[in-house]
């Protein structure tokens, strides 16, 4: 058995939790999410915490399954009552974003501006050259940071591009500090 799978999820104030033939439902202060339990999965509200098992414990995909699901179930509660965020930081001579509208417009050395659609339950914002990816769907959060950083990933030589704030990029010397060492 997953040892994470075990372990119960508490339900904090202000978070709703339903559990309907083969699926979960939260809300809470930052939006409604919902997650269709696996066939193999059983979920049980009890005391105001929510319990994960497996209907069979021997099968071991099954046992994948049980231990995801119950790690969905916690991100859904946490990200209905605190929400998730990604930041990433642009790094390059002229590179900016900016928001407008509800959409994200990047400047990122290429002959014409990157315009990037919000998806529904997600939400940008832009201060000095930082990028925050703010919602309470926490794989909805990390796609979107991902095709961001995708536009334009770090390159290792001069380390232009965006990355994670915290990332670090592992540098390569260039063609002309190779040339110095060797003769």
């Amino acid at each position: 058995m997953s040892k994470i799978g075990k372990m119960p999820v508490t339900i904090p104030e202000g978070v709703t939790v339903s559990v309907e033939r083969n699926v979960v439902s939260t809300s809470g202060s930052k939006g409604n999410l919902t997650f269709t339990i696996p066939q193999s999965v059983e979920v049980k509200m009890a005391e105001g915490k929510v319990i994960v098992s497996q209907k069979e414990e021997n099968e071991k995909s099954d046992k994948a399954l049980f231990g995801l699901t119950r790690a969905t179930i916690a991100n859904m509660v946490k990200g209905v009552s605190q929400g998730f965020e990604k930041k990433l930081e642009l790094s390059g001579v002229g590179y900016r974003a900016q928001v407008s509208g509800s959409d994200l417009v990047l400047s990122v050395g290429f002959s014409h501006p990157v315009k990037i659609n919000k998806a529904e339950g997600l939400s940008f914002s832009v201060a000095e050259n930082v990028i925050t990816i703010a919602g309470s769907d926490k794989t909805l959060v990390g796609d979107m940071a991902a095709r961001i950083r995708k536009i334009r990933p770090p390159e290792p030589y001069k380390g232009k591009g965006i990355r994670y704030v915290g990332e670090r990029i592992r540098r390569k010397a260039g063609k002309a500090a190779k040339a110095v060492g060797t003769k």
